[in-house]
Order: C-alpha cells, then structure tokens, then sequence
C-alpha cells in the first residue's frame, strides 16, 4: 500500500555527541527515507547509531548537520511548542516496555494522547482502534489485568488513535515471548497492509526484521546495507558480517 510519498527523510545527517577527544560521532551522513504505507526494521550491531537514527528522524533529538523532514516540516525550523504539536500530531510511539498508566483501564489508555491534546476522544473512535488490535472486549480492563501481548497492544492503539503518519517502535517485541511477539509483528504488518501505516521499527532480531518490508543496516553510524522482503536467516547473517570484530 505504499505510495511513494516520504513521510520521513533524513539528508546528509551528522550526529555527535561530546567533544575533543571524547566526541562520539552517533550518526555520519546519513541519507534515508521512509516511505508511506511501509513497514521498514533499522538494525545495526550495539553503538550503531540506531537509537539515535529514531530520536532523530522523530524530532526528539536535533541534529548537527544535514536536515530531517518528518511529515513534510523540518523540526530544526520550529519552535519547541511547534516541534511537540508535530510530535503529537504526527507521531506515534510504540515502546519496550509498554508504558502503560496502571491505574487506567486499556480505553482510558487509548483515550490518553486525545485528551493531552484538548481533543475529546469519541467513544466510537476508540472502540474502533481497539478492535483493530483485537481488544475490543478488554477495554474496561487494567493493564494488570492483561498479558504482555495485549498490554503491548494496548500501546499500539494508544500510538494509532491520533491517526499519525509514522509510527516509531522501539524495540517493540523485547519484553515479550516468542509466540507473543510474532502476534505484535503480524498486527503491525497488518497494519501497514490495511490502514497503509508508516511503521519505523529498531529491532535487534533477525526475526522480528523479517515481518517488515525492508531491513536498513547501520554500522558506526553509517547506513551499510538495505535488503527489500528480508528473511531471518538473510538478516542473521548480514548482522554476523557486521558484528564480527576487526582483524
């Protein structure tokens, strides 16, 4: 369900972090684009750049050099009340650990980004998103009340009930199973499939790189390779490559 239309790109971005002797370079001209209605996983060895490839393309962290544009504005140009209005409006994010409000049933979950943006959540519009992730019948419930699996998919409609462009996932299976986890890709890709979702995704395993549409490599802060319909093994081998130490 792409359309060609970059929902986020990144051009010629240079990240450092520190200085002098001690300066880190995060990211070193960087040159990629997300596309709509893709599913794309960013992988790299531990200091990749990766973490940094996501705060950056999300407008979370500003960059040194080059120019990111995420829903066709560059948060560099905004002010800080603007860059979160974006944030809010454009974005959402899918977490690790869930970040759930345990006092809150999953719906008040879901309705929380509407109301934090004055924007009163219609009962029908949260029924549906729920559904979407097959929680239509959990909406009273707390998140102790709920598996990993569906505390995570909770997170998910919380993420999708704004209707952003790009959805950023962090990691988004590493606190779950492997059963549980293959349920959360399966949703996410369909969720591309069907509602032509934008999902950027940083993932460590192979397996979960293999549910996106593309694998993007990052190797001291510099895109290294891309593989288009990745398979596990195909990916598992390419981080091999990569993570092998220097001779």
């Amino acid at each position: 369900m792409a359309d060609g239309r970059a929902v986020v790109s990144l051009s010629a971005v240079h990240k450092r972090y520190g200085s002098g002797a001690n300066q880190v370079v995060a990211l070193d001209g960087v040159d990629l684009s997300f596309h709509a209605g893709t599913f794309t996983a960013v992988m790299g060895p531990s200091g990749s750049g990766k973490s940094t490839l996501l705060q950056c393309a999300a407008g979370l962290d500003r960059v040194d050099d080059g120019q990111v544009l995420l829903a066709g504005a560059d948060p560099a140009r905004m002010s800080e009340t603007a860059r979160t209005i974006l944030r809010r409006e454009k974005i959402g994010f899918i977490f690790q650990q869930f970040n759930l409000l345990p006092s809150l049933t999953a719906r008040q979950n879901v309705e929380l980004p509407l109301r934090l943006a004055g924007r009163p959540p219609h009962r029908e519009d949260v029924d549906r998103v729920l559904a979407d992730v097959s929680l239509g019948d959990r909406a009273e419930h707390l998140p102790s009340e709920l598996s990993g699996g569906q505390q995570q998919r909770v997170a998910i409609a919380r993420a999708l009930v704004t209707g952003p462009e790009v959805l950023f996932a962090d990691e988004p299976t590493g606190a779950l199973d492997s059963r549980t986890s293959r349920d959360v890709l399966s949703l996410m890709r369909r969720i591309v499939a069907e509602r032509g979702q934008t999902i950027v995704m940083v993932t460590h395993d192979p397996i979960a790189a293999s549910y996106a549409g593309r694998a993007v490599f990052l190797a001291d802060g510099r895109i290294v390779d891309q593989i288009e319909d990745p398979t596990a093994e195909g990916v598992a081998a390419r981080m091999g490559r990569l993570e092998v130490p220097p001779c």
